[in-house]
C-alpha cells in the first residue's frame, strides 16, 4: 500500500482560498474513486471535492470551518492503485509507502470529531408520576425529614415547589440537589415539562458567508425601504388564462416572470436602479442589461442564482430558467458562474411571506425587490367595497446613490405595470 497526499484543487475564477464546509469521510473510512470526500465554500458557490482514487482515509487536512489555501494538503489515502493521470497535478510530493503503525497504538480521533462530541449534562432525577398528588403529613405540609426542612430553609426553598422521590413521596436531600441544579419541576397533570437542552452549532460554509455578507451590507449601506400595495387582480386573471391555454405545452407561469418583465421595463426609465456602486473607488456602474438575481432558500442557506438578460426573455423562457436555476441551487448542482454577475435582485417568501418585509441589498447592487404574499382584501371602488387580490412590494435602496424621489418613481412604475399587465407587452418607440 502507498500513502498518497492530495491537494485542495483549483476551483476556478482565480480563487486563492476556500472554507472547508463539511467532511463526508473520516479517518479509517474505505472510499471509492469519485466518492465525494468534502465540500468547500467560496464567495461564489459550494463545491464538492471527489476522491481521486479508491483506498483508506488515513489523514484529513483540516476541520470544518477552517479556511484552506488552494494547493494545500487536503487528504491522505492509503491505496495500491495508481494515481489517474488527470489527477497527477493534485498529488503532492509527499507520496510515499505507508509506514506500518504499532498495533498497540490506536489511531487518534480527529480533533473535529472530539469537539463534536457533546458533554453529558447532569441528568434530572426521575420524577414520580404526575398523576400522584404530593405526599403531605396530617398538617398539610409536604413530607420531609427535619434535616431536609432545615436545609431547605437555609437555601430559601419552598418545599411545596418540590415533588418528592423518596418513600411514600417524601422529599429527600437529592430532591433539593436536583432543585438547585434544574429549578422546580414544572411537570403537571397535562404532561408538560420544562425543556432544559441546548445545542451549539458552528457557523460554517454558506451560512457563514451569508452572515458575513449581510453584516457587511447593513453596516456599509444606508438602507431605506418603500412598501407599496399592488392590485394584482387583472394580472392573476391573465396568468390563469395563459396557464389554462399554454400551461401543458409551455409550462406554468408564476408571478415572478411578470415581475421580471416589469423590472426590465422599469429600469429603462430609471437606470440608476439597475447598477453597482463601488464605494472604495467612488464609481457607479449602470447596466443596460438586466441580470436578475433570484434569492433562493436551500438546505445550506440562502443562495442567489442569476438569470442573465431578463430583458430579452419571454415569460415562459423566464419561468423555465428560474426553475432550472432554483432546482440546481437547492440540489447543490450549480456552478460559480451562475452565482455571480447580478445587477438587481428579487426575493420572495411565496405564500409564507408577511404583509411587509425590509430586504437587505445584495452588494454591490443598489436595490432589491421583495415580493410579499398575496391576499384577498376589501377595496373601495368609489361606490362600495369589492374583494381584490392584493400584494405588497417591499423595495430597499442604497441611499448613497438612490434618492428617495427616484426610488418612489421607480416603485410607482412597477405598480402601474403590474396593475395594467397589458402594458408589459407594449413596445414603445419614440417618434
Amino acid at each position: 500500500m502507498t500513502e498518497h497526499t492530495f491537494k485542495l484543487p483549483d476551483i476556478g475564477e482565480g480563487i486563492a482560498e476556500a472554507e472547508l464546509s463539511e467532511w463526508m469521510v473520516k479517518v479509517g473510512d474505505v472510499i471509492r474513486e469519485d466518492d465525494v470526500i468534502c465540500e468547500v465554500t467560496t464567495d461564489k458557490a459550494t463545491v464538492e471535492i471527489p476522491a481521486a482514487l479508491s483506498g483508506k482515509v488515513v489523514w484529513l487536512g483540516g476541520e470544518a470551518g477552517e479556511v484552506l489555501a488552494i494547493g494545500c494538503d487536503l487528504i491522505r489515502i492509503d491505496s495500491d492503485e495508481a494515481v489517474p493521470l488527470q489527477d497527477a497535478d493534485k498529488l503532492t510530493s509527499s507520496s510515499a509507502p505507508a509506514q506500518p503503525k504499532a498495533a498497540a497504538a490506536p489511531e487518534p480521533a480527529p480533533k473535529a470529531q472530539a469537539e463534536a462530541a457533546s458533554k453529558p449534562s447532569t441528568p434530572r432525577r426521575p420524577a414520580p408520576s404526575a398523576a400522584l398528588p404530593m405526599a403531605r403529613n396530617a398538617s398539610g405540609r409536604p413530607l420531609a425529614a427535619p434535616s431536609v426542612r432545615g436545609r431547605a430553609r437555609e437555601l430559601g426553598i419552598d418545599l411545596r415547589q418540590l415533588r418528592g422521590t423518596g418513600p411514600a413521596g417524601r422529599i429527600v436531600h437529592e430532591d433539593l440537589d436536583d432543585f438547585l441544579a434544574h429549578g422546580p419541576d414544572l411537570r403537571q397533570g397535562g404532561g408538560l415539562s420544562r425543556r432544559m437542552g441546548t445545542e451549539e452549532k458552528r457557523v460554517t460554509g454558506v451560512r457563514r458567508k451569508i452572515a458575513e455578507r449581510m453584516a457587511q451590507a447593513k453596516q456599509q449601506v444606508p438602507h431605506f425601504s418603500i412598501i407599496e400595495e399592488v392590485d394584482v387582480e387583472a394580472l392573476e386573471e391573465l396568468r390563469a388564462k395563459l396557464n389554462t391555454k399554454f400551461g401543458e405545452a409551455r409550462g406554468r407561469l408564476t408571478l415572478l416572470p411578470f415581475l421580471l418583465r416589469a423590472l426590465a421595463e422599469g429600469v429603462v426609465d430609471h437606470p440608476e436602479i439597475n447598477a453597482h456602486y463601488d464605494d472604495k473607488a467612488g464609481v457607479i456602474t449602470r447596466f443596460e442589461a438586466l441580470h436578475c438575481g433570484i434569492a433562493t432558500q436551500t438546505d445550506g442557506g440562502l443562495m442567489v442564482p442569476v438569470l442573465p438578460h431578463a430583458e430579452a426573455r419571454t415569460l415562459w423562457d423566464t419561468a423555465r430558467e428560474i426553475k432550472r436555476l432554483s432546482d440546481a441551487a437547492r440540489n447543490r448542482r450549480i456552478g460559480p458562474e451562475s452565482l455571480s454577475g447580478s445587477t438587481l435582485t428579487v426575493t420572495s417568501l411565496g405564500p409564507l411571506g408577511a404583509l411587509a418585509t425590509t430586504p437587505i441589498i445584495n452588494q454591490p447592487e443598489v436595490a432589491i425587490i421583495g415580493v410579499n404574499k398575496m391576499a384577498v382584501r376589501p377595496m373601495w371602488d368609489g361606490k362600495t367595497f369589492v374583494p381584490r387580490r392584493m400584494m405588497n412590494l417591499s423595495c430597499s435602496f442604497d441611499h448613497r446613490v438612490v434618492d428617495g424621489w427616484v426610488a418612489a418613481e421607480f416603485v410607482a412604475k412597477l405598480k402601474s405595470l403590474l396593475e395594467t399587465p397589458a402594458m408589459l407587452f407594449m413596445e414603445w418607440r419614440d417618434d
